[in-house]
């Protein structure tokens, strides 16, 4: 019965998997985990044994730098992380950490399922690559805001994404770990998000921004 219940969830947290054959298959190997906020799923240097598709809340995804983390993507409900198929795929150990950012529920995959529904299920095929590629074009935008945008502008985008992904416009959130995700300084932060304060754009709490507007041309 729990697995019939499963099921049916996948079918609508994955609307392009709809074969039943493969949604039987998910469901049956399939491991849902509940993970709290600042659980780390997977970390640098590790062998990947499973590889997460987020049910419920968001995966913050990283990757080493010289300077420190630098923020590579998001994961929300229906995504998973292809370059955690990478790694398996090329059998090497993982070059990103991946972080719950918020309270978060995941079904864990095998990873010796990868290859064999991928030869197997178009549907699951189309699934990797679609991932691959809206992973992809983001990171693309994050490389276009770390080698031509303003601290500013990216600071917008970066609280724009944490609306669509939340679906909220207050967050529970230090300067320091904005800073961190910026790959910039916290005093750099705090200083452009009191100037946005006072330009009405946002309210600022203890450990808490709420947004008004994104409009800097207000």
């Amino acid at each position: 019965m729990e697995q019939q219940l499963l099921q049916n969830r996948l079918r609508t947290e994955l609307p392009m998997i709809q074969d039943r054959v493969l949604l039987d298959k998910i469901a049956e190997v399939g491991q849902v985990m509940q993970l709290k906020q600042g659980t780390v799923i997977l970390d640098y240097g590790q062998h990947i044994r499973l590889v997460p598709i987020v049910l419920d809340g968001i995966i913050k995804v990283t990757q080493e730098g010289e300077e420190g983390d630098i923020l590579l993507y998001y994961l929300a409900h229906g995504n998973t992380c292809p370059t955690a198929f990478t790694c398996c795929m090329m059998d090497k150990t993982s070059d990103i950490k991946a972080v719950a950012e918020e309270d978060t529920e995941i079904l864990a995959i095998p990873i010796k399922y990868i290859d064999e529904w991928s030869r197997d299920h178009i549907e699951w095929k189309n699934f990797i690559m679609h991932s691959y590629n809206i992973r992809f074009k983001e990171l693309l935008s994050t490389i276009d805001a770390i080698a031509f945008a303003q601290l500013d502008q990216r600071l917008v985008l970066y609280l724009s994404k944490k609306i669509d992904l939340t679906q909220k416009k207050e967050f529970q959130i230090t300067h320091k770990q904005i800073a961190l995700d910026l790959n910039t300084t916290r005093e750099a932060v705090s200083r452009l998000l009191k100037k946005m304060e006072q330009m009405g754009l946002v309210e600022l709490g203890r450990n808490r921004i709420k947004v008004h507007h994104l409009n800097l041309e207000k």
